[in-house]
């Protein structure tokens, strides 16, 4: 008996060793784990980090540590973004795929006001994806904007250029331009995206049906409830300290000054000013008498939007260096629009009196020096994809089709972002000299 209980200890005894020594080779096999862990904590602690700048906000589950990895490693291989150069940015196009239609590549040819005119022109709709409302063919095709991986590539051409803002074109929920559907609830991706590739938000508001001071309170206010705590939200330090959004207003001049007076003065009682909505507004100078009207109204600056040098006042570029002077003498923030070109003869057959050359890049380059040269606050780009007026700095790519197409040959795709980039890098560096 006592034999017995000695071989049954014997045995356990060798069991429990044999337990150990698995385990301990099991361990020395999987050091990775361990690795994981410190990556884990490593991010954990990088989000606890995130949460104490004032202009993050956590959104979404965090990633993967080794897609985290992966995108950094992208990221570096751009140029930074110059958050300084915001580039006007359009979400209203869609096909089959993603929309059940094809939405602005079928734009309609669009008739002159002269009926004895337009008589001379043809008229109908475009037939994509071979035949779309634009002089220019986008690399991409004929996209959807609701596409993730449109919007990514969009992403990725932006970084390429350098441009740390899109001004995105905004219609209010369930609203939407003569042409298209609502995009209001595209804005959640494009947001999510951007912030991927460290680029910034604005809104480009849009003149709605209807709009006038109360419902563009209302509007802000959706937009800041909504949106203004993503890390993608652009913000921007004032001279006063606050940190505030910035509204670029098209066609704000269809308003008049008293009516804008109302949101944007101080002294009156509906006032956004002083509240959680007030913000940067910046309102459109097509005419020279518009100046006076801006500053009544209460804007605190004025963009030129046009890329037509010389189809308005504010799009003249020989003007700038004066519309600066007065900005300056009224506090206003000056953001001049440049563009590479611009023909829209595809939806407006009989414009052509307005067509600007692209000169392979001189056109742009042009018009950038001309910006420079007036010591801009900002530099708007007309347009990232505002492929309708030929604006856009976008890929383009040659296209064999009935209709005729132009393209950048004999540059490559990428060449407007490329000068793009180059622009991006002396305005950087003018900046740094001017606040010296």
């Amino acid at each position: 008996m006592a034999r017995f209980r000695r071989k049954f200890c014997i045995t356990l005894i060798t069991l429990v060793l044999l337990v150990l020594i698995i385990t301990v080779v099991l361990k020395a096999l999987t050091p990775e784990d361990s690795d994981g862990v410190e990556l884990i904590q490593d991010r954990k602690n990088q989000i606890q980090r995130d949460n104490h700048k004032p202009e993050q906000t956590k959104m979404n589950d965090s990633p993967q540590p080794d897609k985290d990895a992966q995108l950094e490693a992208t990221l570096r291989k751009y140029p930074p973004p110059n958050y300084y150069l915001h580039v006007f940015y359009y979400t209203w196009y869609g096909n089959p795929k993603f929309d059940g239609k094809y939405i602005h590549w079928d734009h309609p040819q669009l008739p002159h006001w002269d009926s004895k005119v337009a008589q001379g022109y043809p008229q109908g709709r475009h037939s994509p994806p071979d035949d779309i409302g634009a002089n220019f063919y986008p690399s991409l095709g004929a996209y959807s904007s609701r596409d993730p991986s449109v919007i990514e590539a969009h992403m990725q051409q932006l970084r390429i250029a350098a441009i740390g803002v899109i001004a995105v074109s905004w219609y209010p929920r369930n609203m939407k331009d003569d042409n298209g559907d609502p995009t209001d609830e595209l804005v959640p991706l494009l947001m999510e995206l951007a912030h991927k590739y460290h680029i910034k938000v604005i809104f480009h508001i849009e003149p709605y049906k209807g709009r006038d001071e109360v419902n563009m309170f209302t509007n802000v206010k959706y937009i800041i409830d909504k949106y203004g705590e993503h890390p993608a939200f652009f913000k921007y330090r004032t001279n006063t300290g606050k940190l505030l959004p910035l509204f670029y207003v098209y066609d704000s001049y269809l308003m008049n000054s008293e009516q804008w007076a109302k949101l944007l003065k101080h002294t009156e009682s509906n006032s956004i000013r002083d509240t959680p909505y007030d913000a940067i507004f910046i309102a459109l100078l097509v005419e020279e008498k518009h100046k006076r009207d801006i500053l009544t109204a209460g804007f605190d600056g004025l963009y030129t939007y046009f890329a037509t040098n010389g189809f308005s006042y504010g799009s003249t570029q020989r003007n700038w260096d004066s519309i600066k002077a007065f900005c300056e003498d009224n506090n206003l923030i000056f953001i001049p629009s440049v563009g590479p070109g611009y023909i829209d003869t595809s939806i407006r057959p009989w414009n052509f009196q307005n067509t600007r050359n692209r000169i392979n890049g001189k056109y742009y380059e042009t018009s950038l020096s001309a910006a420079l040269q007036a010591r801009p606050d900002f530099i708007s780009i007309t347009s990232f994809n505002e492929w309708h007026e030929g604006t856009q700095i976008e890929m383009a790519t040659p296209k064999t089709s009935q209709t005729v197409y132009l393209d950048y040959l004999p540059n490559k795709p990428a060449i407007y972002l490329e000068i793009t980039r180059k622009w991006a890098a002396i305005f950087g560096g003018e900046r740094r000299k001017w606040q010296e």
